[in-house]
Order: structure tokens, then sequence, then C-alpha cells
């Protein structure tokens, strides 16, 4: 269901402002002409998103002098680059051409991209337990004022577990499926995170990637959804503002635990899952709990477990959102563009890529999920080389994170978000908080 938003708002112009012009951009496609007009559509979306927006009072009709201003052809990628450093990008790509398919972007990668390695994806395990044992050690024997840096590590460092068992997910881990299922299951266990409930909901992801109402993980908030009270407007706008950053604890409570959401050939091992992490929790936590007492499953549990979804969440949300990204009803979804197109490489500090596996490498993760984690830096090294220009790519910064945080809220078909702020200024506190204390630096 598309939504629509029904607000009226103005776009000014200010003195200093000159209409935004684009050129069309020569690429690697001889179909280029196909999609011109559709990237000048989409660079007046990203009009909408400066400071020139005002929105007016809900239901109050105005009249204005429609004037169309067509991009000229001399700067699209002047402004595509101008778009990029606003959104905290290093590069926005540009639009892939419509008959480009995903078949297309997986014939050029090379074959051993896809080979599984043994001692690889046995190395990543060892390199996730040894992090997190000595995270446990950290924890064991840090003063309180250096925990929060000890929590940070282990909640890292068992992130890294969800990426094994991510790949094992994907039959990106081990030939054998047995030895899969078994070390996948395992790996969840310490997240809590019912192994095959979240295999179904992600497959599920990955066939319907950016599709508004089809789209498993993160989509933006629909009007209907802001609409229905204030008390969960409220809600909304804390979760996709402020806590945004640990949205992924609801979203594993709300898809994980309901046997109905699942097809009723799921239903029998999505049952084990629950029963394994359910007996993991009645007989883990009251261990952590007679040797530890309360303070310590909070110390060695709870904390690394936040700092694992802080994590969850930001890698979820950076890899499909952003101003210039769309969603899109199902009629008017193009695998190719998702996968490729609308998905985001971005680059973390080392540590952080070197035990959470390369997750963040995403880009070809998404146009073959079948690609071991270790294989993805390979990968995505081939699709920089054959299809570079249209390529979504970042460095982790803090203007990244502002514009995610306070920009891509509510679905709206013609410019993807609006802001809370803008839809409610009165009640968007949580949003014009985070835009005053927020760093904006790239």
């Amino acid at each position: 269901m598309a939504c629509k938003i029904s607000d009226s708002v103005f776009l000014c112009l200010g003195p200093c402002q000159t209409p935004i012009k684009s050129q069309r951009i020569a690429t690697h496609s001889s179909t280029a002409s196909i999609f011109h007009s559709k990237w000048d559509n989409l660079l007046l979306k990203g009009i909408n998103h400066r400071k020139g927006v005002i929105p007016l009072r809900r239901n109050k009709v105005i009249q204005a002098v429609a004037v169309p201003v067509r991009p000229s052809p001399a700067d699209s990628a002047e402004y595509r680059k101008q778009l990029a450093d606003e959104y905290g990008f290093r590069q926005i790509g540009e639009p892939l051409p419509d008959n480009v398919t995903l078949r297309d972007v997986i014939d050029t990668l090379p074959k051993k991209v896809f080979e599984i390695d043994d001692v690889k994806a046995w190395t990543s395990v060892l390199i996730s337990v040894t992090s997190y044992a000595l995270g446990i050690f950290m924890i064991s024997k840090a003063p309180w004022y250096l925990l929060p840096l000890a929590w940070a590590w282990t909640g890292t460092a068992i992130t890294g577990f969800f990426v094994i068992g991510h790949d094992c997910a994907h039959k990106a881990f081990s030939k054998n499926k047995l030895v899969e299922d078994i070390l996948g299951t395992v790996a969840f266990l310490p997240l809590i995170y019912p192994y095959e409930p979240w295999r179904f909901k992600h497959d599920r992801h990955h066939a319907k990637t950016n599709m508004l109402q089809e789209d498993t993980a993160w989509h933006p908030v629909w009007e209907e959804e802001f609409e229905t009270s204030p008390f969960l407007r409220k809600a909304i706008m804390l979760g996709y503002g402020p806590f945004r950053p640990w949205m992924s604890i609801a979203h594993w409570l709300i898809w994980h635990f309901d046997v109905n959401k699942f097809r009723p050939n799921e239903v029998i091992r999505v049952k084990i899952s629950l029963a394994c992490v359910f007996a993991f929790m009645a007989i883990g936590w009251p261990l952590i709990i007679y040797k530890t007492g309360i303070m310590g499953w909070i110390k060695f549990w709870l904390m690394p477990w936040l700092g694992y979804h802080f994590w969850m969440s930001t890698f979820t949300m950076v890899h499909h959102t952003a101003p210039h990204i769309p969603f899109k009803d199902s009629d008017e979804w193009n695998a190719a563009q998702a996968q490729l197109n609308g998905t985001i490489h971005c680059d973390y500090p080392r540590w952080i890529e070197i035990l959470c596996h390369d997750i963040n490498v995403h880009i070809p993760h998404h146009i073959s999920s079948r690609i071991p984690s270790y294989n993805l830096r390979a990968a995505h090294k081939s699709i920089q080389e054959n299809w570079g220009p249209y390529l979504n790519e970042a460095t982790w910064n803090w203007r990244l994170m502002k514009t995610i945080l306070t920009v891509c809220h509510v679905y709206n078909k013609e410019r993807n978000y609006i802001g809370f702020d803008e839809l409610a200024p009165e009640e968007a506190s949580p949003i014009t908080f985070l835009k005053r204390v927020m760093p904006d630096y790239a």
C-alpha cells in the first residue's frame, strides 16, 4: 500500500539560491538515455530535503504559480557530489539503467568469490570466540570507568557471532547443511536470537529488498501509522529518532517469536529454534546469576547484548537508508536497482570490520547472498571495476547518521522521505533535539 502525504508544502528558493541544474551522465551502458529523465526526477527529490522547505499547516489551501524547473545538462555530476557532501556520502551512484538485470551483475563476478574455504570459515569462528573471551576477561578486570570500553569491544565481538550465523543461513559457510544449521543455531544463542525464524525472515528481506510493504527489514514509516494516535506517533518519533540505534530490539521481539508469522512448512523448524533459545535462557542466565549475581548478569550479558544491538541497528539502517534511495511498490520494483543501486557500502574502523567479518561490505552480499563473508572484499572490488558509477559508498561519519536519524522518516512517493519535524513540528522535539546536539562533520 503506497502511502500518500496530504500535507501541503511550499518550496522556497532563497535569494542566494538558483535552480539546480543537471547534466546527462556518460555511463558504461549504451542505454543510458533511458534513465536520464528518471535521474532528473531523482535530483528534484533531493531539493526538498534542503533548507528551503517550509512546512505549512495541515489542510491550508494555498495558491501558487507552478514554475517547472528542468535541470539543464550542465551539473548533474556536480549536484550528485553536492548531495553526497550534504548526506555524508563518499559517492552517490548514478541510476542503474532499467534494462540491467541482477543476472547481468552476477555474471561479472569472478567465480572464485563464491567458493567456500573451510579454513577461512573456521578462522572466522576462532576470531569471534577469541575476541569474545578477551572481552569477558576485560569486563572482569576493568575498573568501573573502563567498563564502557570493555562492553563496546565485547558487544562488537558477539556481533561477529551473528555474522557467522548469517553466513550459515545463506549457505555460505560450509558445504554441509547440517553443520551450518547447528553452528548457526549455536552462534545465535548468546544473542537470544532464534536462528530459523530469523533465517526465514531474512530470506524475504533479500528477495524483496527496499520493497515498501514486503521487505522484512526496516522500512520507512507509513503515514497511516504516523496518524494512528498521538501516543503511537510519539513512540514512532522516539523509535526512529533517538532510540533508532537500538530499534532492532523491537524488531527482534516483533518478528522472531510469533509462530503465526511463519508458513506452515516453517513452523516445526521455528519451534525447534525457539526451544533452543528458551533452553539457553533457562540454563545460561541462572548460571550467570548464580556465579556473579544480578549485577554480573548486567555486566557480562546485558551490556554486551545492548552493544550488539547498537551495531545490528546501525548496520541495518545504514545498509539501505538514505534520502535519495527509494522504497518502491512491488509493481515498480526492480531487483538489480534495489540490490546494486539501493544498497550502501560503508567503511567502519578496521577493528570493527575484523570483528564483524566485513558484513558492511554489503553490496556484493545483496548481489548474491551465497558469497562468503571472507570473499566480500574481493567481490566488491570486482563490482567497483564493472559497475563503479552506480554504487553508493560512504565512510561512517556523524553527518551520515544525522541524516538518517533526522530526515529518513515517513514514506512519500515523490520525495522518498518526509521528516517528522515537517509533518508535526509541534510534537517533534526528539528530532529537533537530535538536530541540535548531533555533530555534523563527515
